[in-house]
């Protein structure tokens, strides 16, 4: 196979020389170079140019030609593994994008056969052809689903005729499969993820931003150090589910070149997606809100499932510091939660028994107030 491919790349190449060939020739008669020529004579130059330009171009092309089939060859292979997790739907507008690339090109390229080269027209449109191809494929295959209205027609078509096609728009879309949930760097860097992860109680995929993963490593490279070991544990962290966890995890390099925040990329992804953001970064917790995306704050959890300080219960802490407000001590407990006690200012470095007044919980994480016992 390898090899009938190297003859096929010679043919093109001995093609090419013939085109050069026969540009070559009329320009030397149009010149009158080989007009002084006798008839024989005239016939060999010309049948030396003609087989020279083919033999060089051929040999030319067979040179390059091992290169060029490895090059398609590593193509290839990394198509079909990254084909293996791209959707369905995906790949279908994707091959609708091309064709439709494919259509204009067409219009194009007969606007090139008027050309005075002939043979400059076939390569031109053959760049033409792939250039529209590809950029047909990559707009469809990106931009699809910000085009509601088809996907919801194609859905309803394939519903209606039973396809199991339409059972797949209907996963891809938020239907009956899995929820995509997208990762930021926030709830990545924090490290919780992996621990809710290996419980179960999360299902896959996860899907990481491109944006994400380049901001991870703009954080891992940075000069200051606390900044590199957050960075570093981020990147450790992904390693660690893809390795140690059986949940899918991809990365999906879309960009929204019209905005500059990564939260909003991380948001548009997701929306695109039709699935949810998983965070603890308390402002991405509330434009998602308004936005209509639903968030997975880990925050949230993490309250959910603490043990619950009710009013009127009594505690021993240690006071820490002087609160916000004149008087007020503060202290915190083993899980950091953060205790607010009235008029224990002064005493700071004591343990003292206190009693809960009240409990603000928050996407932030919960406070406490209490005041002083027996007092």
């Amino acid at each position: 196979m390898k090899r009938l491919l190297k003859a096929l790349i010679s043919l093109i190449g001995f093609g090419v020389g013939v085109g050069v060939a026969q540009t070559l020739r009329q320009f030397l008669d149009e010149t009158g170079t080989l007009l002084s020529l006798r008839p024989i004579a005239y016939t060999l130059v010309v049948f030396g140019i003609y087989l020279l330009g083919a033999v060089l171009f051929a040999f030319l092309f067979f040179l390059i030609s091992e290169p060029i089939l490895r090059r398609c060859e590593h193509i290839v292979n990394g198509s079909e593994a990254e084909l293996r997790t791209v959707p369905m739907m995906d790949i279908l507008f994707g091959c609708l994008g091309m064709l439709l690339g494919l259509l204009m090109a067409m219009l194009i390229s007969r606007l090139l056969d008027s050309l005075m080269f002939s043979w400059l027209s076939m390569p031109l449109s053959l760049l033409i052809y792939i250039v529209l191809a590809s950029l047909g494929a990559l707009l469809f295959y990106k931009r699809w689903r910000e085009l509601p209205g088809l996907g919801m027609l194609l859905r309803h078509q394939l519903k209606q005729k039973g396809n199991t096609l339409g059972e797949a728009v209907d996963s891809i879309e938020g239907g009956s499969g899995p929820v995509p949930k997208v990762l930021d760097t926030s709830v990545i860097i924090d490290g919780r993820i992996f621990d809710i992860c290996a419980t179960g109680f999360m299902e896959g995929p996860l899907v990481i931003p491109g944006v994400v993963l380049s901001e991870l490593r703009h954080i891992a490279d940075a000069s200051d150090a606390l900044k590199r070991n957050r960075g570093r544990r981020g990147l450790d962290i992904l390693q660690r589910i893809q390795k140690e966890l059986d949940i899918e995890v991809r990365v999906d390099d879309r960009d929204f070149e019209d905005v500059a925040e990564v939260d909003v990329k991380i948001l548009r992804l997701a929306q695109a997606l039709g699935g949810c953001v998983v965070t603890n970064d308390y402002n991405l917790n509330k434009v998602a809100g308004v936005s209509g995306i639903k968030v997975l704050n880990v925050n949230d959890l993490a309250n959910a499932v603490k043990p619950v300080a009710i009013p009127g219960e009594e505690m021993q802490v240690l006071i820490l510091k002087e609160g916000k407000e004149p008087g007020q001590g503060v202290a915190y407990l083993d899980d950091g939660t953060m205790i607010v006690i009235d008029s224990a200012k002064r005493l700071i470095g004591e343990r003292v028994s206190v009693v809960v007044t009240s409990v603000l919980q928050t996407s932030a994480g919960r406070m406490i107030f209490a005041k002083l016992k027996n007092v």
